[in-house]
C-alpha cells in the first residue's frame, strides 16, 4: 500500500480524518481533493488545472489521495494499488455534515482550498440527499472493477456500518 485512494460514499462519511490519519500512520503525504479544486471563495478550479495537479501527484512513489470526484477518477485509478471506500449511512453522513459546519462556522478546514470558510447550503444538502443512493451503487461497480483490473497487484477494501472501525488506523 504506496498509492492510495480513500472514496467515500458522501460528504461527511469521513475521508477527510481518515487519510489524514492513515497517512500519519504510515509516513505518506495525503492529499485532499478539495484543496486541489477549491480557490479562495470558493472558485472552482478548470478541469484542466485539476486534472493536472492530479497528474502529477499521482507521478510520485507513495502517495494518499482523498476525494471522490469522479471527472479526474481515471487518472487516480490508473496509479493507485489501493482504494479504501468509506460508507456510512446516509444519516450518519448528513448529521455529520451539520456538525462539522456547527463546529467551523467561518473557518477553514486544512483539508479544503485556503479562504474556502465551511459552509452548509441548500445546494450542498441536496446534492448530499439527491446523489447518495446513485453513488454507492457506482462506488460498488468501481471496486470491483478495480479488483478485476490486476488481482495480485490491485486491493480494495470497503469500509461500512454506522461507525468505521478500520484495520488500519487507530
Amino acid at each position: 500500500m504506496k498509492r492510495i485512494m480513500v472514496l467515500g460514499v458522501s460528504s461527511g462519511v469521513g475521508k477527510s480524518t481518515f487519510a489524514r490519519k492513515l497517512g500519519e500512520e504510515m509516513g505518506i503525504k495525503v492529499y485532499h481533493l478539495d484543496s486541489l479544486h477549491w480557490k479562495p471563495n470558493w472558485v472552482e478550479v478548470s478541469s484542466e488545472e485539476s486534472a493536472a495537479s492530479q497528474k502529477e501527484i499521482v507521478t510520485q512513489d507513495e502517495w494518499i489521495i482523498e476525494g471522490s470526484y469522479s471527472s479526474t477518477y481515471h487518472i487516480r485509478v490508473k496509479r493507485a494499488d489501493t482504494i479504501i471506500y468509506l460508507e456510512l449511512p446516509l444519516y450518519v453522513c448528513l448529521y455529520r455534515v451539520v456538525k462539522r459546519w456547527l463546529l467551523n462556522i467561518g473557518k477553514t478546514s486544512p483539508d479544503m482550498g485556503e479562504g474556502c470558510k465551511e459552509k452548509l447550503d441548500y445546494q450542498f444538502l441536496k446534492f448530499i440527499l439527491t446523489s447518495y443512493n446513485k453513488r454507492k451503487k457506482k462506488m460498488v461497480k468501481r471496486l470491483q472493477a478495480f479488483d478485476d483490473m490486476a488481482p495480485d497487484h490491485k486491493v480494495a477494501f470497503l469500509l461500512r456500518g454506522d461507525t468505521i472501525d478500520s484495520p488500519f488506523v487507530n
